[in-house]
């Protein structure tokens, strides 16, 4: 059998000793700065110089996280941080989402390998080559996966695979999520997601937790994984958990690897993995036959060990907690970002159902979970292998590094206003179409030679073959433009015919590093992020190395996920707490969940057009019944700007 990597989260550095006293085979951790997790403490480069020579002295492997979207002026910056980060930490690997950060690489010279997050966006096997070229050697694959479909993208890969088993499940497709940034410019593919997911949402007169997932946990189910030698690491989600979980998740699974077929290792593991102190978790789409739907409407959204909820009057608020609290243990009450939200250190024993007093500012009718704990033998473990990180005398290196970007076209084609349609209207125009499996849609796509036709933003690989066969016929009745819903993509394409190939908005393209990769890659041009601010779109239309376009107008998705809430039915229209309004839609095998106003940026145009800006997309997404949208500027993150 094959013998992945138990690979451990670290967020911060007892995290980090709680990994290596476990036994972990490698650690991945964040900087603080171009990290997806951003919310985790997060790491100096002088902190992780130790911990990673440390690390290195017991054989385990360490990986950093880089995976941001890099805005415009972020290539001179990341450049310099993975220069130091190659001369004085030396990490194994480097963990990236943003393509751009390939080429930055190779100019800064690292030395380290190069990781695909799951951020990526790489969802089949279409992709596999271009990775190769561009020197990955191992791809995080996305939890929505079933192990038939991680068995098929193994067995045309000749990379390593990185496969989650254990921690929190986001309800969108990683990479795919632009709620928190639509919302208050606090991006998700920035590691700033306010987590507007987990939120209580009403649904026909009920309130619930309909984006909410429970966590993802294979417990013996990963057995399965030992059989694909492909699968080269076993890894565990919580970059923001404390050092209890990480010890017991990477304990856990290291004995579910190495005793597959003891009952009693099993059994020891499984209570391992309910003494972390994680949400419920369920084994989510990994088996096909019995897929699991990891959303319950009416379960508390917080992560930990649920206590129960606070009592009492305004003065006087406490909790009768069902398990005896310890010294040391950590309490949250409420969730992050409400009000009344707090973290509570408790400092003597609390025995079961006793009572225990919580600080002013916490309000009455809370819930109360247990998000960490620290017995009294991690922390002897921790501190002795602290005695052991040895010191560094390279001081603080610096960096000059300069990105050499590429040269910016001189002229772009011309400008082009085009309408993109999710059902083809009955026109005789050149229009862009949202392309779907459908035979209904299929049967209205003429005009081949002039219109656009749209990629979905994730093909699932169960559906790859299909969408090959149908994109190979369109280019044979004459199409030539296509949009593309991840570059990874541009694998399933005959590129024998003479194509106009262009990365779509889901494709997250903010920089010119990014551009440059695109190019490299034979695409014509790209739409960049809808995510940026009006000056970072000013500068990078005029700075670009291909021809860019924009979404200036229409209704854009803020997250699209494989699953929804059974408990709902799309066209299913929801509301915040704030009144805002949003419904999902199913398209082929993907759910998109808009809000109630468009994406308007027309007022800007003639400055775009100006900055070399030559796509202008408007896309016309049908209304549910009855809906009518809210009038509101539309400028998402143009003026407030894009953290």
């Amino acid at each position: 059998m094959n013998k992945p990597e138990i690979l451990a989260p670290a967020g911060n550095r007892l995290s980090f000793l709680a990994a290596l006293a476990a036994g972990a085979d490698a650690v991945y951790c964040g900087l603080k700065h171009l990290s997806a997790r951003m919310e985790a403490d997060n790491f100096s480069l002088s902190e992780l110089t130790g911990l990673t020579g440390l690390a290195h002295s017991r054989n385990t492997k360490v990986y950093i996280a880089v995976n941001a979207m890099l805005k415009p002026d972020e290539p001179d910056k990341a450049g310099r941080l993975l220069d130091r980060l190659g001369r004085q930490v030396r990490p194994d690997a480097v963990i990236f989402s943003d393509p751009g950060l390939v080429d930055i690489a190779r100019q800064v010279g690292l030395e380290s390998e190069l990781h695909l997050s799951t951020l990526g966006n790489f969802h089949s096997t279409a992709g596999l080559e271009y990775l190769k070229k561009l020197g990955v050697t191992r791809v995080v694959l996305p939890r929505e996966l079933n192990i038939d479909e991680i068995r098929q993208i193994a067995a045309g890969s000749s990379m390593g695979l990185e496969v989650f088993v254990h921690g929190a499940l986001c309800y969108s497709v990683s990479g795919r999520c632009y709620w928190s940034s639509f919302l208050g410019g606090k991006s998700g593919l920035r590691g700033r997601c306010v987590q507007p997911c987990r939120r209580v949402y009403s649904y026909k007169g009920s309130k619930g937790t309909y984006f909410s997932c429970q966590d993802l946990g294979l417990d013996i189910l990963a057995k399965t994984l030992l059989n694909i030698p492909e699968v080269s690491a076993w890894k565990i989600e919580g970059r923001k958990k404390g050092p209890h979980y990480v010890f017991y998740t990477t304990r856990a699974y290291q004995i579910l690897r190495d005793s597959p077929d003891d009952p009693k290792a099993r059994k020891e593991a499984v209570t391992l993995l309910q003494l972390a102190l994680g949400r419920r978790f369920t084994h989510y789409n990994f088996l096909p036959q019995r897929p699991f739907t990891p959303i319950d409407p009416k379960r508390e959204p917080a992560s930990g060990n649920y206590l129960g909820k606070t009592k009492g009057a305004a003065k006087n608020v406490f909790i009768n907690p069902w398990i005896s609290l310890l010294p040391g243990d950590l309490l949250r009450t409420g969730y992050e970002g409400d009000s009344g939200h707090k973290l509570v250190k408790i400092r003597k024993t609390v025995p079961a159902k006793g009572q225990f007093n919580l600080p002013p500012g916490c309000r009455q009718g809370l819930p109360v979970f247990l998000i960490d704990r620290q017995e009294k033998q991690l922390l002897e473990m921790m501190k002795n292998l602290e005695t052991q990180i040895p010191g560094s005398d390279s001081g603080i290196l610096k960096s000059s590094f300069s990105y050499q970007a590429p040269k910016a076209l001189k002229s772009g084609p011309k400008a082009t206003l085009l309408e993109v349609f999710r059902y083809p209207p009955k026109i005789k125009k050149t229009i862009g179409i949202q392309l779907s499996l459908d035979p209904i849609i299929r049967a209205k796509l003429g005009l081949f030679r002039s219109n656009w036709y749209f990629l979905p933003p994730v093909i699932w690989p169960a559906a790859e073959t299909k969408w090959s066969e149908f994109i190979y016929s369109l280019q044979k009745k004459g199409a030539v433009n296509f949009v593309l819903g991840s570059q990874w993509q541009a694998g399933l394409f005959d590129h024998q015919k003479k194509l106009n190939l262009w990365a779509g908005p889901f494709c997250n393209v903010a920089n010119q590093a990014h551009l440059k990769i695109l190019k490299d890659m034979g695409f014509k041009g790209a739409v960049l992020s809808p995510e940026l601010s009006g000056q970072d779109f000013m500068n990078l239309g005029k700075s670009a190395c291909i021809p860019v376009g924009i979404v200036i107008q229409g209704l854009w998705p803020v997250c699209v996920s494989r699953i929804f809430a059974e408990e709902a039915k799309p066209i299913a229209t929801f509301e915040s707490p704030k009144k805002e309004i949003f419904w999902t839609a199913k398209h082929d095998e993907n759910y998109y969940t808009f809000p109630n106003w468009e994406i308007n940026l027309t007022g800007h145009e003639d400055e775009l057009r100006k900055s070399g800006f030559s796509l202008f997309l408007h896309l016309k997404e049908p209304l549910p019944r009855k809906m009518e949208l809210k009038q509101r500027p539309g400028l998402w993150n143009w003026e407030q700007g894009l953290l």
